[in-house]
């Protein structure tokens, strides 16, 4: 991880800015920088950042504080956004942040698919961050940051009708229907998702959990280079949250890595429902490119899907998943 100190000067910039604009649309810097950062591109986070800043919108207005007595109330409320966002600026100010998150975790998670899961996405970005290098005050702010935002989106999914699965997660997120009426945007989408095919349902042991969560985003990724023109922008999230609840992992107690691949794999399955083409095309391998050669094309290229998506694919590694981050950067219009 960045020890210039570079990717705390731009999580400071970011924290001034709200975790949203236009009241609906996600605020991608913070994990971009992290993941640049990640890949040693920590010099190009401030260049990148200019040209991200007209895509970012001053920090929400409060309403009234988040407490332990009434936090109930104010899950799921995306005008409490700031409120949520200070109530855990607090707690990981006063309390160690693994425990902040441990404490969390299993009340947000059957929530992440609010906010098109990217509130879950900040967060795998930030606990990485934390993991690999000294807890600064911009990385703890970073984590407060993504879990009020995901506190402020929570959105659970319930009712889905089991459907035949298959035993590997390629073939399983192969075996989803898509939608018969694909129009709108995520969460009219989502409302119009009632059933899925099941797949590792069995499992109870973490360590199983483990294994078939990195099955899952080596698949998904995969996938994104045969599918991806589904939709070029939503489609990448079927990889990347999948990748951020697996990254937040060795920051939980084992207890919660089983139910962590149950909600995980709902949302790499719902986003396929919801976006996958009616047909793929041909796999072409990613020929002679180097990963550091995919990062600095995901970096000049802008777009902060196919930043996260390189990132994703690289943590996977191979041929499969850099033919999925050049996929990205084709489809994908440049950042300007």
């Amino acid at each position: 991880m960045d020890a210039t100190g570079m990717l705390d000067e731009a999580l400071q910039r970011l924290h001034r800015a709200g975790p949203e604009r236009l009241g609906r649309l996600t605020n991608h810097a913070p994990m971009a920088v992290e993941a640049l950062a990640a890949h040693g591109q920590a010099g190009a986070v401030h260049r990148w950042l200019d040209r991200y800043a007209d895509k970012l919108e001053e920090f929400p207005a409060t309403v009234e504080p988040v407490t332990r007595a009434d936090w109930r109330t104010a899950l799921g409320d995306p005008r409490r956004a700031a409120d949520w966002i200070g109530h855990f600026t607090h707690e990981t100010a006063e309390r160690p942040w693994r425990e902040v998150l441990t404490e969390w975790w299993p009340r947000l998670l059957p929530g992440l698919y609010g906010g098109s899961t990217h509130p879950v996405i900040r967060v795998g970005h930030a606990v990485r961050t934390l993991l690999g290098g000294e807890a600064t005050g911009p990385r703890l702010t970073e984590l407060a940051h993504g879990l009020g935002y995901w506190a402020a989106r929570h959105r659970p999914v319930t009712g889905l009708a089991p459907l035949p699965g298959a035993h590997s997660a390629a073939a399983a997120l192969d075996a989803v229907v898509p939608l018969t009426d694909p129009e709108g945007g995520f969460p009219a989408r989502l409302e119009r998702v009632t059933a899925l095919p099941v797949w590792a349902a069995g499992v109870t042991d973490p360590d199983e959990a483990h294994r078939r969560l990195s099955e899952l985003v080596r698949a998904a990724t995969h996938r994104y280079a045969t599918h991806g023109h589904g939709e070029e922008t939503m489609l990448v999230h079927a990889a990347t949250a999948p990748n951020a609840v697996l990254r937040t992992l060795p920051a939980l107690p084992r207890a919660l890595w089983v139910p962590s691949l149950r909600a995980a794999w709902t949302a790499s399955a719902a986003v396929t429902a919801m976006y996958a083409p009616k047909t793929p095309v041909d796999y072409r391998p990613s020929g002679t490119f180097a990963p550091e050669e995919v990062v600095a094309l995901a970096l000049a290229h802008g777009d902060e899907h196919v930043i996260k998506l390189t990132d994703t694919a690289l943590d996977v590694g191979g041929d499969r998943a850099l033919a999925a981050a050049l996929r990205a950067v084709e489809l994908s219009e440049p950042l300007r």
